[in-house]
């Protein structure tokens, strides 16, 4: 998997890596710190999904990053080792219908208050991704950017991107001729001309699609 790192290369990304703690140490008090990030407010097409990620203490998961930042390859390879090492993980979705119901915004949120119900953990508290989410109890501390910023926030933003990813590729089989498997329902200007030419499949947002058709 290429993921063998020695010497000077290896110091230098356990430091990044430590970089990375810095509101993990900042609340080392706390026994179990949650990162929670989403996957797939932009597109045109699927779901919105939300990650929630406990990981131990003193867990160290290498080229662990804000999951935008990594090759699909990669992603793959850290989702599973994620899965293995995390105390807890979860995620939750809202649906386009829901997306088209309440908005992308109270969507995002609803899914991430899924993907925290869905732990098997009380955490103490929540690392998020630039938000604090409403109709949560928990204690939480909103990170700009923090899926570049926080190992939690990071192994969340991974959770989400992977699993939403698969969903696309599978909706890729249902709609072959849309191309979700490459653009995951981004409005490239291939998916795009695809909307115009077959109009929309269930899985699109009406709300973000409107101005296309």
């Amino acid at each position: 998997m290429g993921r063998v790192l020695t010497g000077e290369r290896l110091e230098k990304e356990l430091l990044r890596l430590e970089a990375m703690k810095e509101f993990e140490n900042e609340y080392g008090s706390c026994a179990l710190i949650c990162g929670i990030d989403e996957a797939g407010r932009g597109p045109l097409a699927g779901p919105v999904v939300a990650g929630a990620a406990v990981l131990p203490k003193d867990c160290t998961i290498l080229y662990l990053n804000d999951s935008k930042k990594l090759s699909e390859k990669r992603r793959e390879e850290l989702f599973g080792e994620i899965k293995e090492k995390a105390v807890a993980w979860s995620v939750g979705m809202a649906s386009p219908e829901r997306i088209d119901e309440i908005n992308i915004l109270q969507a995002t949120y609803e899914a991430m208050r899924s993907a925290v119900a869905g732990l098997s953990v009380t955490p103490d508290l929540l690392l998020n991704d630039a938000v604090t989410i409403p109709g949560i109890l928990t204690r939480q501390v909103p990170i700009i950017k923090g899926d570049a910023k926080s190992v939690s926030i990071a192994a969340a933003s991974i959770l989400a991107k992977v699993t939403r990813d698969h969903m696309m590729i599978e909706y890729d089989r249902l709609y072959p001729e849309y191309g979700f498997a490459k653009h995951k329902g981004y409005g490239t200007a291939a998916h795009i001309a695809a909307l115009k030419e077959f109009g929309p499949t269930p899985i699109h947002r009406r709300t973000f699609i409107k101005n296309f058709l």
